[in-house]
């Protein structure tokens, strides 16, 4: 059951609860092990209406997903969930762990794994947000197959391999990119001639919104129906509490890992997006479940 009271000491503390920190966290409970999940709620997908991609539940909400996940986890007389944000933690593996949250309350553990995701910052152009998860996407595998066929976009910012991006689209439709007048008319051109010959194009007057389900308005007036526009928006951890422990990251941000899923610091383990950046359900609970396995052998000091 629901309990927001933390026993005073715990083997694990998993920080997210979404299917990467579920997974590793089930693994903890099977093996007669106490863990605390402390989450605020806030899965990455939470805009989306459907999910994909995931075998067993294919095309269902994620919101449900997550709360028959829940269900089942706290089953095990051993698990504890805290409704919480957890801003800070200190420790290491020899002293154990202390995790602070929002609220004052303070979680001690031996071993902590982090699955708190990330954050997705998109430009800011009217519309993008609210279309979030529904005709703007980023995950072509995703929710590529409910659009397949159809005119696409694809917008790009200055630093974006667009060719990259666009040959791997290419799979569900015909692409346009679109940009928001960041790029130089020498960019443009270069780019442009680049599209041509992968069967793409390139639309020239910038992106000033979205409107309907995925209409890009343009700054000539034009309006150019889409069935969905794609991005890579900034993605940054949501959480500073890999930093604040020293654990290493990835020149894109992630935090860095072992094929153990263990980060830099001993004991400290991380899973799904924080790890990889990839936003995937299928394989943030694999990660999770990783994580899981090898905290359990990191207390038993089998972890190599």
């Amino acid at each position: 059951m629901t309990n927001n009271v933390a026993p005073s000491s715990v083997d694990a503390v998993v920080i997210g609860g979404s299917f990467a920190g579920m997974s590793a966290a089930l693994q903890l409970a099977r093996a007669c092990r106490s863990v605390v999940i402390i989450d605020q709620d806030q899965p990455r997908n939470r805009t989306a209406s459907l999910a994909h991609g995931c075998l067993g539940w294919d095309g269902c909400s994620p919101r449900d997903l997550l709360q028959t996940a829940r269900r089942q986890l706290e089953a095990y007389s051993r698990v504890r969930w805290i409704t919480d944000e957890a801003s800070g933690a200190q420790g290491s593996a020899g002293r154990g762990f202390q995790v602070i949250c929002a609220s004052g309350r303070v979680v001690s553990a031996y071993r902590l794994i982090l699955a708190h995701g990330v954050v997705d910052q998109l430009p800011d152009i009217p519309g993008l947000i609210e279309r979030w998860g529904k005709g703007v996407l980023h995950c072509p595998y995703c929710h590529g197959y409910e659009i397949c066929g159809g005119s696409l976009g694809l917008l790009v910012a200055p630093d974006d391999d667009a060719l990259a991006h666009v040959r791997t689209l290419q799979q569900w439709g015909h692409v346009t990119v679109f940009h928001r007048g960041d790029r130089t008319e020498e960019a443009l051109g270069l780019l442009e001639k680049g599209l041509s010959g992968i069967g793409a194009s390139l639309e020239r007057s910038p992106l000033l919104s979205v409107s309907s389900d995925a209409t890009a308005d343009l700054a000539d007036g034009r309006r150019s129906v889409l069935r969905a526009l794609f991005l890579h928006p900034e993605t940054t951890l949501s959480s500073p509490i890999a930093h604040q422990l020293g654990c290493r990251t990835e020149s894109a941000g992630c935090i860095s890992t072992d094929s153990a899923k263990q980060t830099t610091v001993e004991g400290v383990f991380a899973c799904g997006d924080a790890a990889r950046f990839a936003g995937n359900i299928a394989l943030a609970i694999g990660e999770g479940a990783l994580a899981g396995v090898a905290a359990h052998r990191s207390l038993l000091g089998l972890l190599e």
